[in-house]
C-alpha cells in the first residue's frame, strides 16, 4: 500500500521475565489508545566535517538511538490494575481469586447445578464460607454475578445461590471474592470521635486479607445487609487503620456513622480484589519492565511492528477533566524503553498469546465521580468538612524518575536508573471562599481521595499526606472566580504515599448518583 491509516494499527504489551527478556510464553495485552506522545527511536546521526579545502562534510552514521514510549488511553474499571503494579514498583496485595494478578490461573472446568458448584483442578481453597464472589464470563447467565460462598476444598467451591450446569466454562471464566457477609447479629458499629470501630463478635477478621489504608464498602443493596438507621448509618465508605480479629478500626468515611449493635442483620462488607500501594519495606519493591509492540496494517501476511524493549514504567498521569464533550477520566503513560526493535512482513510479530481488550465503558466526570475530597486532617472527625466546595478539573501525576544509562559498547540504554518516586496533583477549585489559600498558608496536613464508580465497580484513589501550594485567586470578568491548588503528595502515618484499591465489585447503592 502507498499509505496506512492511523485506524489500521493496534497495541499490545506484555511484561518481561527480566530487562529486554521476554517470557518463554508470553501473554500480549491489547491496550486501547487514545492518543500516542514519542513512540519509537529518534536515531542520532554523526558526520564528519574536518578541515579541507573543498568544506564538505563526509557522509555520517548512526551512533545512537533514544527510544521512548507513551500514549493516553482511557481509564476503566478493569485495565490498570495489572499495570499499576509497574508504576508504584509493586505487586498487587490481593484476596482470593481463580484468575490473580500474579499467581496461578486456575481454569474453572464445570459448573454444577446439582451442588451448585464451581471446579476446578485445584487451587480454590482460599475461599471461604461468607465470601462475597464476583463471577464472570460464564457461559449460562445464571452462573455471574454475585453468589455466597457456602463450602470451599481445593477442586470446588459451593455458594447459595442456584447454578446452572455447564460442563465446558470459556477460558475467561472466573470469580474473585469481593465481599464477605456476617452471620445475623455478629456486627456491630462502635463510634468515636476519632475513629469508627466495626466489631465481629464471631469472624477473625485477620482471616480476610485487609491492609491497612485499603478502603471498603459496609452495606449492602438489600436492607438485611445494612445497618438499620439508615439517617446516619447509611452505606458508606471507609478506610481500614487497623485490622484485629474482632475489629477494623477505619480513620476515614464518607457519611455519618452513629452506634449500632447490628441486630438481625446479615451486614455485608466489600473490599477490592487488589489494592497496589508504593512500599515502605525496601523489600517489596519491585522493579518492571515490559515489552510493548505497536503493529501496523491488518490481516496475515500483512503486519509489520514496531517493539520498545526493555520498557520501565516512569510516568503516569491521571485526567479529571471538567464535565463536557469528552469528559472522561483519562491516563498518559510513559515508558522509558532501553532498545527499539522491529519485524517486517516476512519476520512476523513475536509469538505469544494475545488477549484482547475487555468492553469496557469510561468513567464519565459527570456521573461517576462518587467523591473527589481534599481536606485538612481533622482528629475530632472522620468525615471533615472539604476544603472546596466544587473542583473544575484535577490531574494526578506518578513520576518514577527514571532515566536510560548510556554505556560504551551499547546501542540504545543498556539499564535504567530510577530515581525518587514523587506523586503530585493540580486542581481549579471554585473560589467560595479564602479557606482554602489560607490553608496553603498555614501548611496544615492535608489528605485527599478520589473515588469512582460504575456499573457496580469501582477504583479508590487515597493520598493520606498533602502539603499545599498554589492559592493565587484568579479573578476576571464574566467568569467565575477560581484558585489553583497544587498538591505534593508525601509518606503517611501508614507508609505510604499512594493506595489505589480496584473493585471488581460494589452493591448498586455505592453508585455515584445512585
Amino acid at each position: 500500500a502507498d499509505d496506512l491509516s492511523g485506524n489500521l494499527t493496534g497495541l499490545h504489551i506484555t511484561e518481561e521475565t527480566a530487562l529486554n527478556t521476554l517470557a518463554t510464553t508470553p501473554v500480549w495485552y491489547e491496550r486501547e489508545p487514545n492518543t500516542y506522545t514519542d513512540f519509537g527511536g529518534t536515531y542520532a546521526m554523526t558526520a564528519r566535517v574536518p578541515i579541507t579545502h573543498d568544506r564538505q562534510a563526509k557522509k555520517g552514521a548512526i551512533t545512537d538511538v533514544t527510544p521512548a514510549g507513551g500514549w493516553n488511553e482511557d481509564l476503566t474499571a478493569n485495565n490498570m490494575p495489572w499495570l499499576m503494579q509497574g508504576f508504584l514498583f509493586a505487586d498487587a496485595r490481593e484476596k482470593p481469586s481463580s484468575a490473580p494478578l500474579n499467581g496461578t490461573f486456575r481454569q474453572i472446568t464445570a459448573v454444577a447445578n446439582t451442588d451448585d458448584s464451581y471446579a476446578a483442578s485445584a487451587g480454590l481453597g482460599s475461599f471461604i464460607a461468607g465470601h462475597l464472589i464476583y463471577a464472570s464470563g460464564f457461559n449460562q447467565p445464571t452462573n455471574n454475578g454475585l453468589k455466597t460462598v457456602v463450602t470451599s476444598a481445593s477442586g470446588k467451591v459451593t455458594v447459595s445461590e442456584t447454578l446452572a450446569d455447564e460442563a465446558s466454562p470459556p477460558s475467561i471464566a472466573k470469580f474473585q471474592a469481593v465481599g464477605f457477609e456476617f452471620p445475623s447479629g455478629t456486627v456491630a458499629l462502635d463510634v468515636a470521635a476519632s475513629d469508627v470501630m466495626l466489631t465481629s463478635s464471631t469472624t477473625d477478621l485477620t482471616t480476610l486479607g485487609f491492609n491497612v489504608g485499603e478502603w471498603v464498602f459496609v452495606g449492602g443493596d438489600d436492607t438485611s445487609t445494612r445497618f438499620a438507621d439508615t439517617t446516619n448509618n447509611a452505606p458508606f465508605y471507609a478506610r481500614i487503620a487497623s485490622v484485629e480479629a474482632g475489629a477494623l478500626t477505619f480513620d476515614k468515611t464518607t457519611g455519618t456513622q452513629i452506634d449500632d449493635d447490628g441486630t438481625g442483620k446479615t451486614i455485608q462488607i466489600f473490599f477490592p480484589n487488589a489494592v497496589v500501594r508504593n512500599e515502605e519495606d525496601c523489600t517489596l519493591i519491585k522493579r518492571r519492565s515490559y515489552q510493548i509492540e505497536r503493529q501496523y496494517g491488518c490481516g496475515a501476511g500483512t503486519v509489520e511492528a514496531e517493539y520498545l524493549t526493555g520498557s520501565v514504567p516512569n510516568e503516569m498521569t491521571i485526567h479529571v477533566p471538567t464535565p463536557g464533550a469528552d469528559a472522561k477520566v483519562n491516563v498518559d503513560l510513559t515508558f522509558m524503553p532501553m532498545l527499539v526493535d522491529y519485524a517486517s512482513v516476512d519476520d512476523g510479530v513475536k509469538a505469544g498469546t494475545r488477549v484482547t481488550a475487555l468492553e469496557e465503558g469510561f468513567f464519565s466526570t459527570s456521573f461517576h465521580v462518587y467523591q473527589n475530597k481534599l481536606n485538612v486532617i481533622d482528629p475530632t472527625t472522620l468525615n471533615p468538612a472539604p476544603l472546596v466546595g466544587y473542583v473544575s478539573e484535577s490531574t494526578i501525576t506518578i513520576n518514577n524518575n527514571v532515566a536510560g544509562n548510556k554505556a560504551i559498547g551499547v546501542f540504545g540504554n543498556y539499564n535504567a536508573n530510577v530515581g525518587m518516586f514523587t506523586v503530585t496533583g493540580s486542581d481549579t477549585t471554585y473560589f467560595t471562599s479564602l479557606a482554602a489559600t489560607q490553608a496553603v498558608r498555614a501548611n496544615p496536613d492535608v489528605t485527599r481521595h478520589i473515588i469512582l464508580t460504575r456499573q457496580n465497580a469501582g477504583i479508590v484513589f487515597d493520598f493520606p499526606l498533602i502539603s499545599l501550594g498554589g492559592g493565587l485567586v484568579s479573578v476576571a470578568a464574566n467568569t467565575p472566580v477560581t484558585v489553583p491548588l497544587d498538591s505534593s503528595m508525601a509518606k503517611g502515618a501508614k507508609g505510604y504515599t499512594m493506595m489505589v484499591s480496584f473493585f471488581p465489585y460494589l452493591p448498586t447503592v455505592g453508585m455515584a448518583n445512585s
